[in-house]
């Protein structure tokens, strides 16, 4: 009732007062709104994954597909997730770190070098992808659609 990624008025709407309740006793903290506000912001990004996935699935069992695990693609997949995984639950360390927090700084430093790692991973298996995969345009630009727009079609029933 409210539209795509209007906090706010989701916040205020008493028929959602359910997802006030984990931040009562916070409210007396100065960052109070940004934390709510990521918080359900990444919730939010969770839920409409878990859809595109759900989507994804659903066709495939239409289509009467199947994965092969030991396909390059898969190992692929695999890390993206990781990569996507750790930059989102770290994002606010550079704010942090910036702001001259000593440990931050240093878990700041690991992180990166773990996506390092899975990134130099990510390239040796794109060499293992067979040529063919590799010149396939990606879904946005064969379907000549926006991500967004992709994401509501598929949110919509019908």
């Amino acid at each position: 009732s409210h539209g795509y990624a209007r906090w706010t008025d989701i916040q205020n709407d008493g028929a959602f007062g359910v997802i006030n309740e984990p931040f009562k006793g916070e409210a007396s903290k100065g960052n109070f709104l940004e934390m709510k506000n990521k918080f359900l912001a990444r919730r939010f990004k969770l839920l409409e994954q878990a859809l595109v996935i759900e989507e994804q699935l659903r066709r495939a069992a239409y289509l009467n597909m199947t994965q092969d695990p030991s396909h390059p693609a898969m190992a692929l997949n695999t890390r993206f997730a990781e990569v996507e995984c750790l930059a989102e639950s770290h994002q606010h360390l550079s704010k942090e770190s910036l702001a001259g927090n000593k440990p931050a700084n240093a878990v700041l430093h690991k992180v990166l070098n773990q996506l390092e790692e899975l990134l130099s991973d990510m390239k040796a298996d794109v060499t293992r992808l067979p040529a063919t995969l590799s010149r396939i345009p990606p879904i946005a630009a064969r379907l000549q659609m926006s991500e967004r727009s992709i994401l509501s079609r598929l949110a919509s029933k019908g």
